[in-house]
């Protein structure tokens, strides 16, 4: 356990920070698992509103750093590539 007052409130802010990280990569977690939920039942109107809430959901992850740009690119181009196979379009 740290005894100085400078470490002390250096444990303070981690499991601030910790737990605010957290939070927030569950939300991404939780939008992922949406979009999936919405593919799975086909849901065609609401595909491309749901997509575009994940793509933003995404690029702030990977903005703010909970997920690397790699990362993020790689749900997006997953989940854009479903969603077009959903729509019955075809790939170029």
């Amino acid at each position: 356990m740290a005894n100085h007052i400078s470490a002390l409130k250096r444990v303070r802010q981690t499991d601030r920070r910790t737990a605010f990280n957290r939070l927030a990569k569950t939300r991404l977690r939780h939008q992922i698992r949406s979009m999936r939920r919405a593919l799975a039942a086909k849901e065609h109107p609401e595909l491309q509103s749901v997509m575009q809430t994940t793509f933003s959901a995404i690029d702030k992850a990977a903005q703010k750093g909970y997920i690397k740009r790699g990362t993020a690119a790689r749900y997006k181009s997953r989940i854009h590539t479903q969603v077009k196979t959903a729509l019955g379009q075809t790939q170029a």
